[in-house]
Parts: C-alpha cells; sequence; structure tokens
C-alpha cells in the first residue's frame, strides 16, 4: 500500500468557483512560476492576514443538525489546510479561490470583542451557548499574534455567557486558566476534533494542524482542569480513516474526554473537486474506492446537503461506522452524560448605563 505524501499544504490547487464566476488562477510569468521546472519545487506559497471590519459578529442559524443557534467566527479562511472543510466554500464570497486561496489567505476581525460586548448588551438579547469554532478553527496559528478568539472569550467570562468550542489545535490551552473558571460555573465545554492518530495521516489531512498527540495531551489537560471535553472524529474519511474509530475513541476515554462524537466526510461545493485532486495526488491507489464508500454514504452522491441528514449518513458503510462508535462508546465509558452549560448566570455589561439591580 502507497504511504501519503507529505503535505506542505492541504489543498493541491487552486480552483475556480462554479457559483461566482471566480476567474481561474494562471501563472504570471515571473520566476517563481517556472521554479518547478528549474528545481523541482513549487513556488512559496506565503500566508497573508486582511484585517475584516464586520458590522456584526454573531452569526444565528436555525439547522437541526447543530446543537446551538448562533456563533462567533473571529477568522475567516484557516490555515490548517484540513483538505475535506467545509467552509472553504465561504472565500468565494471574496472573490477568492476555495483551495490553496482559503488556507493561505486569511482574514482577521479584531473589531470581535467589541461587536461581542455590544451585541451582549442589546435590551432584545437573549441568551443561550455562543460556538466558536463552527467555520474555522479559532487557535489557528494566527491566533498566537492577533489573540481575537481570547479577547472574545473574555467578553464571555465577563459577563458569563456560556461558551462551545470546537478546535484541533493544543493552543486553546493558552486559555486554559480562564477556561477552567468559567467550567467552575457550568460556563464552559470544550470539543477537540481527531481524526487520526497515525502522524502521517495527519499531516497529509491536516497539514498545519498541531499533531494528534499534541490534542490529545490537550484534552488530558483540559479535563485536569475540570473543563467538559468531548472528542470529534470528524470527518470519517472511509478507506483513509475510518479504521481508526475505536483507537480514536479509547485514547479519548483514556484522557479524560466525557463525551464522542463522529461525522462522515462532507464534500459541498467546490470542496469535492479539491478533495478528488487531493485523493489523486496522496492516495492514487485507493482514490475510486475512497469514493464509491463516500457516495454509498451520501445517497449515490458526493454530498448530501439536506437538513437533518447532511451531518449523518446512510446506507450499509454508515450503518457499519455507527454500530462500530456505539458500541466504542459503550466499552470506554463515553457519552453516558450530557453536558448542559448554565444560560442563568448571564449579566451584560454595564456600558455607560449602571445597572439598577
Amino acid at each position: 500500500m502507497q504511504r501519503p505524501k507529505r503535505a506542505v499544504r492541504g489543498a493541491t490547487l487552486n480552483t475556480e468557483s462554479s457559483r461566482f464566476n471566480l476567474p481561474a488562477r494562471e501563472a504570471d510569468g515571473d520566476w517563481l512560476d517556472d521554479r518547478a521546472s528549474l528545481d523541482d519545487l513549487p513556488p512559496p506559497l506565503r500566508t497573508t492576514v486582511t484585517v475584516e471590519r464586520p458590522r456584526t459578529i454573531i452569526t444565528h442559524n436555525n439547522s437541526p443538525d447543530v446543537p446551538f443557534d448562533r456563533s462567533v467566527n473571529a477568522y475567516r479562511g484557516c490555515e490548517h489546510g484540513c483538505i475535506y472543510c467545509f467552509a472553504r466554500p465561504t472565500h468565494a464570497f471574496h472573490d477568492l479561490s476555495p483551495g490553496l486561496d482559503f488556507e493561505s489567505k486569511l482574514f482577521a476581525k479584531p473589531d470581535a470583542p467589541a461587536l461581542l460586548r455590544a451585541e451582549l448588551m442589546k435590551p432584545s438579547y437573549r441568551v443561550a451557548p455562543i460556538a466558536m469554532g463552527t467555520n474555522t478553527d479559532p487557535y489557528q496559528p494566527i491566533e498566537r499574534i492577533w489573540r481575537i478568539t481570547r479577547q472574545c472569550i473574555e467578553v464571555l467570562a465577563e459577563t458569563q455567557h456560556p461558551l462551545m468550542i470546537t478546535t484541533k489545535s493544543d493552543r486553546v490551552l493558552d486559555d486554559i486558566e480562564m477556561l477552567a473558571a468559567m467550567a467552575v460555573d457550568g460556563l464552559v465545554s470544550v470539543m477537540v476534533s481527531i481524526t487520526s492518530l497515525d502522524p502521517r495521516i495527519a499531516m497529509t489531512v491536516e497539514p498545519r494542524a498541531p499533531s494528534p498527540r499534541r490534542r490529545l495531551i490537550a484534552v488530558e489537560k483540559l479535563a485536569a482542569a475540570g473543563v467538559p471535553v468531548q472528542v470529534s472524529i470528524a470527518p470519517v474519511i472511509p478507506a483513509i480513516t475510518d479504521g481508526e474509530m475505536e483507537h480514536i475513541l479509547e485514547a479519548a476515554a483514556n484522557a479524560g474526554a466525557r463525551r464522542a462524537s463522529f461525522i462522515p466526510v462532507r464534500l459541498p461545493f467546490e470542496v469535492a473537486p479539491l478533495f478528488r485532486a487531493w485523493l489523486d495526488e496522496h492516495f492514487p491507489d485507493r482514490a475510486g474506492k475512497v469514493m464509491s464508500m463516500i457516495q454509498s454514504i451520501r445517497g449515490g452522491r458526493d454530498n448530501d446537503p439536506g437538513f437533518g441528514t447532511r451531518m449523518r449518513g446512510s446506507g450499509p458503510w454508515y450503518d457499519l461506522m455507527l454500530t462500530r462508535f456505539r458500541i466504542g462508546c459503550t466499552r470506554h465509558g463515553l457519552n453516558g452524560e450530557r453536558v448542559k452549560l448554565r444560560t442563568d448566570l448571564f449579566r451584560p455589561s454595564e456600558g455607560a448605563q449602571m445597572r439598577l439591580f
């Protein structure tokens, strides 16, 4: 069996968007474009960050597929470069490619903490858990510099607002003291995504995300600090990572995770051709098998976009995954209790007007 190649970036190309008439990326003729023919090296791809100034920061949804109705995203695009990322198509709204642009041309929202505070102060606001990490990772590498995620958490901690975090990064430990303090009052839970325990597989599927070992250490430290932790095996890629499900569940339980979940790989919009090109590059020996199994799970298509079914699947392959997952959770004592975050402690910032009571 051919071993996967080490990936420097996730996507292997910069596709145009078929929905927004995004022009195809072409070589501009400078010496960097000839680098491959001169010394067998691709042109260097540098990460850039552009400041984005949104008017609001809380995004609302009414999806039956997720356990929250609002979220905050401090960044647009993600340097982790996960090839399967369902958020890739959002870059097309900026006339950028869901491919390499998504993981190298990033946007930061430094006004997010102030916007969040202002929205929480509105008389019409009704408290419910806010999710972070639903579109792109709040702890991707640029968080070390920008610290926007941390500043947003500071606002939520100050106002005693419930928070749900999803991340693939052990950088969440940078904020462990604040999260531990919120956990004492039942205000926070963290979900750590672990797709594979094999370092070679992980660095191919998620080239710039921290290693599986570092993520498990993060689970262990968060659990030891009293923060409720869940491990998400998301996504499960048939014929590449699906054989690791039981091992990931065991490792998660041993690290102190209370709950676990899984989602079969989703390939919405422009993600499907990017994923196919990635398969041809890194797993040519089984590319056809992988896509055949995905289509079996997704009703004969590359993706099922339907509300109520898109996060799950159907057919014998999905049924087998689900059975294995349930047996693994039972064996390792996972999912025995639900974490319910408190909403009764919420106190919005006073601003210029002092509270009467």
